[in-house]
């Protein structure tokens, strides 16, 4: 009985694991010695695959790997926006990004710049030559600057030109007055917008705008019959 069972054992097929642990092909490399290359190749990957996960633990990190692409949304500060364009007109504006905005405050401080210098080089030449006109000395005719060299003084009308010199004079006077008063609002004027421009940018600006029409029932105290109108209701 033993020996039957033992030799049943023996001639009993191997269980389906035991089957798939069991080598697939042999290859002999040399006289004698069996090789089993799915086992090799198993275990060559598995040696390549801790080899790359420790040598990719070992690498220095790098200094990129720690930047974050995030969207940083610019809030500018209101009162900065003012002090610096009070500072120097259209600095503020830079500081709030609005670059195109620069080169208007910039010409029109340019030209204002300009304007009353001319003007108040004009009001120079006409103050000294109604200067000299009412002095009544012969020596001192520079408003004979403003006619040609072929011009005579006998010639011409003194109380007209005491007249013109001082309506010119009055005239480039008032021009550079303005001239400065419009350098002076377009420098407040900077800074209003920057202050503005820097408030504006704190607005929530949503595209979730909805209006609404409804009748309604108005009372008046100075009627003792409701009116019905229309109510307006606009919601962002």
């Amino acid at each position: 009985m033993i020996v039957a069972a033992v030799v049943a054992a023996i001639v009993a097929p191997m269980p389906a694991a035991a089957q798939e642990r069991r080598p697939v092909k042999r290859t002999h490399t040399a006289p004698g010695i069996a090789v089993d290359t799915v086992g090799v190749a198993a275990a060559d990957s598995t040696f390549q695959a801790l080899t790359d996960s420790v040598t990719e633990a070992l690498k220095p990190p790098s200094p990129y790997d720690f930047w974050e692409e995030t969207e940083v949304k610019f809030n500018p500060d209101p009162t900065r926006a003012v002090w610096m364009s009070a500072l120097f007109p259209g600095l503020g504006q830079v500081y709030n990004r609005r670059y195109w905005k620069l080169p208007l405050i910039v010409g029109g401080y340019l030209g204002l710049g300009y304007a009353v210098s001319w003007n108040n080089g004009m009001l120079s030449d006409y103050t000294k030559a109604y200067r000299d006109i009412m002095d009544n000395d012969p020596s001192t005719n520079s408003y004979m600057n403003f006619f040609p060299p072929t011009t005579n003084e006998s010639d011409l009308d003194r109380q007209w030109l005491t007249n013109l010199l001082q309506s010119r004079k009055n005239y480039f006077r008032r021009n550079r007055d303005l001239c400065i008063i419009c350098m002076v609002g377009v420098y407040f004027l900077a800074m209003v917008d920057a202050y503005v421009d820097a408030s504006l940018s704190h607005f929530d600006i949503t595209p979730d705008l909805s209006m609404d029409v409804t009748p309604a029932v108005m009372y008046d105290r100075g009627n003792t019959l409701p009116s019905v109108g229309l109510a307006w209701t606009l919601t962002f």
